[in-house]
């Protein structure tokens, strides 16, 4: 394969291990939250509570949250926003200590956890590219080993970690995320400086906020790819919310085996993560996204039909695969295609759009499993999965892509023909 550099430079395993050790004091905290709740109270709202302050952050400010980061310095916005994380998991951990840890405390540690995250999350999107110098190929490469590394460490070694370190007292968990955040800050500070994009007119945040939202709208590709984890995430939603009662009563999963289903996924979405570049040069990354679409669509659809517990699980991680690969292409061709300058706020409206459409997602599942059955949600997601395979296959097409690629590189496309080529 051409590329302008065939090798990842040193800068980016720094970043790689940053965001790694980053993940899994997230993983801790994604198990660790939750039980400490639990602790504290039985009552379920309080409970949705502190896990739903976790996400609003994204839907309050996530546009103008990638208008600051598209004014900020993206290296420094990233090492003040987990050095302050660091910090403010001190207050709990010491009312932990103290046994005043209460409810309100939780949810606004989520609340704030969640606005940190936002900043880093978005600051790292726009940050890898002009580190690669928006090598398209590069890009591929370096996403698939971030969502395989931080998928391993938030989804299979982290949340074990948190129950175990829970067992050893209620402050160890919140001491052990906050070193993740520490050291994860230090590795960041070290990263090489890249040029900060050129200043635009001088222009209010929230004009240029919609400036950033209007972008993402108008651009039929960026459209589509903002669509797919939108309308993914109201689907995968759905399932969620009933997939633990679809496998005790439909399947007859205990609480093990339910651990097991959700470990197939995450299998999965490895596999997925680790073959995304071959499946992009093979199909063109246009293709490679339908393709993917359709594959989670029809392995929901699987699931729904699974007779036995083997079957769901091959489901889920099928489904796991095409929603891994789907990762790795999405972000990587975005973050290829946007200008730096517009890069956090395309970042920031896109995953706003994802967060925003979780919730209607969860309502839905459960509304449709109440009034008719516990299949029904998994029926639903399957058929809206497969529908915005359809409607986004021609928006983000190889055609559409290679337009994009040519437009955005400054040789005129040249450098990367075998991503291109089929049109």
């Amino acid at each position: 394969m051409t590329s302008v550099s065939s090798k990842l430079p040193s800068g980016f395993g720094r970043l790689w291990t940053a965001q790694t050790v980053s993940s899994l004091g997230d993983g801790v905290s994604h198990a660790a939250l939750p039980l400490l709740a639990l602790m504290l109270t039985q009552d379920p709202m309080a409970l949705a509570v502190v896990t739903a302050a976790g996400t609003l952050p994204w839907l309050l400010f996530g546009v103008l949250g990638g208008a600051l980061v598209d004014r900020w310095d993206r290296r420094r916005t990233m090492w003040v926003a987990d050095a302050a994380r660091a910090a403010l998991l001190a207050i709990p951990a010491a009312a932990a200590v103290l046994d005043v840890l209460s409810i309100p405390l939780l949810a606004a540690l989520a609340f704030l956890l969640g606005l940190g995250g936002l900043f880093f999350d978005t600051a790292a999107t726009a940050y890898l590219p002009d580190l690669l110098g928006r090598d398209p190929v590069l890009l591929e490469r370096a996403n698939s080993r971030l969502r395989g590394t931080q998928t391993a460490a938030s989804g299979f070694a982290g949340p074990p970690a948190g129950s175990a370190l829970l067992a050893l007292g209620r402050a160890v968990p919140l001491v052990a995320d906050a070193v993740s955040f520490a050291v994860s800050a230090l590795l960041v500070r070290s990263l090489p400086a890249v040029p900060r994009p050129v200043p635009q007119a001088r222009e209010s945040l929230l004009r240029q906020a919609r400036a950033g939202a209007s972008y993402v709208f108008r651009n039929q590709l960026l459209l589509g790819l903002a669509l797919r984890p939108a309308v993914g995430n109201i689907a995968f939603l759905a399932v969620e919310t009933v997939l633990a009662l679809f496998a005790h009563d439909r399947l007859g999963i205990d609480t093990f085996g339910f651990g097991l289903l959700l470990t197939a996924e995450a299998t999965g979405g490895l596999l997925g993560a680790g073959v995304a570049s071959f499946i992009g040069r093979r199909l063109g990354t246009g293709a490679a996204l339908t393709c993917t679409a359709a594959v989670e669509g029809l392995a929901i659809l699987g699931l729904a039909c699974a007779p036995n517990p083997y079957i769901a699980g091959l489901a889920l991680a099928v489904c796991g695969a095409g929603m891994g690969a789907t990762m790795v292409l999405g972000p990587s061709l975005r973050q290829a295609i946007v200008p730096a300058h517009m890069m956090g706020r395309v970042a920031s409206t896109s995953r706003m759009l994802a967060m925003c459409a979780a919730p209607f997602g969860a309502f839905l599942g459960g509304w449709l499993a109440t009034a008719y059955d516990v299949r029904t949600p998994l029926y639903a997601a399957a058929g809206l999965l497969l529908t915005m395979t359809v409607v986004t296959a021609t928006m983000t097409s190889n055609r559409r892509v290679e337009a994009a690629l040519r437009a955005a590189a400054p040789d005129g496309g040249q450098g990367h023909p075998e991503l291109v080529k089929k049109g």
